[in-house]
C-alpha cells in the first residue's frame, strides 16, 4: 500500500528515502514502503502490522 501511495504522489521521495535509511539501519531495508503506514516502533522493529492505518487519496479520475 505504501508503494501505491508513493506512486500516486501521496508521499514525497525525501520521506521514502528517510524510511529506507531507517529501515536499513534495523536490517529491514525492503520495508521502506510498509513504514508509510506502520508508525509504531514495535511495528517497525518486528516487521508486523499491529495498528490498522488508513490513508485517503484521490486521483484526477476518481
Amino acid at each position: 500500500t505504501g508503494h501505491l501511495i508513493y506512486q500516486c504522489g501521496g508521499i514525497d521521495k525525501r520521506t521514502i528515502e528517510k524510511f529506507e535509511k531507517e529501515a536499513a539501519e534495523l536490517g529491514k531495508g525492503s520495508f521502506k514502503y510498509a513504514w508509510v503506514l506502520d508508525k509504531l516502533k514495535a511495528e517497525r522493529e518486528r516487521g508486523i502490522t499491529i495498528d490498522i492505518a488508513l490513508w485517503k487519496f484521490e486521483t484526477p479520475r476518481y
